[in-house]
């Protein structure tokens, strides 16, 4: 837990933070769905990198960045999706894709050939809410499930989060596949009104635990409500249940299942080589968030802040609740963070240990370093669109998912 270091930012750039935010109240730029996406790049171009004038970091003195070949990669497109939200790479090599109307697609790269899953449970689509994460069970090879995260309808007018185990059963002739013995192992409590904020991405520790991110689907105060599990990060066994040894487990009920509270609306999260849990978040006006996820802690939202309302009122700095745990890196103006990676691969040598955020509102791709506990942004990647997620194939290279309808899938391979 760090406390930051005063950041003073001129109203200049909070109008800019706020100037391709959507019409939901208390949404960040990045989290807009009907935004036009920029022109996307020429495919198999080099990267561009571009001035970072908006991160700010605790890390006084960071240690020298290793050498990066200009340009670091060059950008490939491979295919095209409709809204697509996640991916996932099997073991044969190929990758599931979720779309966020409720369709899960099967992409074999060495055929170039696109299929559909079948079986996947119906999804309240519309506004940030449809079909969200997919992540393989860490012994997927011997049973063959998947998770999917979605928006689920509830009564009236209220939904929420939900996620879902199944068996994959892929076709003999490698064209599809269906999903079978579906079981819903989790939901977000209580299912409240609004189409924002669901979070719900899914990560496996290398013990089997399954982490959960949950948003507090712009409501505010239940992010430190500990009778919710909104606005918090969750671990679980593989079957759903809250983990025995959390932090709150002797609380029972929801509470059980919190690892950490005070989270707005985590699009991004993995672990480090030491095994530590990072997550990205998107801030209201202004604020995202960069944190290390430590047992039981607080994060201060809706509290505490590097953002303000959108409606102008001002949310405390950080620094004034040294109680609240602060951000490692945070950003004025926003990146509008989404999938996220820390990457461990051998193609990009010059690359390992680094983070790389998805950029949605910031149209890149954005890349971290570490050290220790520390965190900054060295370098910003102009991706010509929105990146929604962000994930490393089994060769090591980068696989980016643009964002919105015709989003491109592409392969980011070194430049040499």
């Amino acid at each position: 837990m760090k406390t930051p270091r005063i950041s003073v930012l001129a109203t200049a750039l909070l109008l800019a933070a706020c100037g391709n935010a959507d019409t939901n109240a208390g949404t960040n730029a990045g989290d807009a769905t009907n935004e036009a996406a920029a022109p996307a790049a020429a495919a198999g171009t080099p990267a561009k990198t571009t001035a970072n004038t908006g991160a700010f970091t605790a890390w006084k003195d960071p240690p020298a960045a290793p050498a990066v070949p200009s340009p670091a990669f060059f950008s490939h497109e491979v295919a095209t999706f409709d809204e697509p939200w996640a991916m996932a790479f099997l073991p044969d090599g190929r990758l599931l894709v979720t779309e966020k109307k409720g369709r899960l697609k099967l992409y074999d790269i060495a055929a170039n050939r696109t299929s559909e899953i079948a079986g996947v449970p119906a999804v309240d689509y519309g506004g940030q809410g449809g079909l969200g994460d997919v992540a393989l069970h860490p012994q997927f090879a011997e049973n063959h499930r998947v998770y999917l995260s979605y928006a689920e309808a509830g009564e009236g007018d209220t939904r929420g989060a939900a996620l879902a185990r199944a068996k994959l059963d892929l076709d003999a002739d490698g064209n599809g596949g269906r999903l079978s013995d579906l079981q819903v192992i989790w939901r977000q409590v209580p299912k409240v009104t609004g189409q924002g904020h669901y979070s719900h991405r899914i990560l496996f520790d290398r013990d089997g635990k399954l982490w959960l991110a949950s948003g507090e689907r712009q409501k505010f105060t239940p992010a430190q409500d500990m009778r919710a599990n909104l606005g918090k990060v969750l671990r679980l066994n593989d079957d759903g249940t809250a983990a025995a040894d959390n932090p709150f487990a002797d609380k029972g009920g929801v509470t059980a299942q919190i690892w950490s509270l005070g989270h707005r609306n985590i699009l991004g999260m993995a672990f480090d080589a030491q095994g530590r849990l990072w997550e990205v978040e998107h801030g209201p006006r202004g604020g995202d968030e960069l944190n290390r996820v430590e047992r039981g802690s607080n994060y201060g939202w809706p509290v505490v802040s590097w953002g303000n309302h959108y409606d102008g009122r001002d949310i405390p700095d950080h620094d004034t609740r040294p109680e609240f745990n602060a951000p490692e890196a945070w950003w004025n103006p926003v990146i509008a963070p989404a999938g996220f990676i820390i990457y461990s691969g051998d193609l990009f040598p010059y690359f390992k240990g680094n983070g790389f955020i998805g950029g949605l509102g910031s149209n890149s791709l954005v890349r971290i370093q570490f050290d220790g506990d520390n965190a900054r942004e060295v370098e910003r990647y102009d991706m010509g669109a929105r990146i929604r997620e962000v994930e490393q194939g089994p060769d090591g290279a980068i696989w980016l998912l643009q964002d919105g309808d015709g989003a491109r899938l592409l392969k980011l391979t070194p430049a040499g």
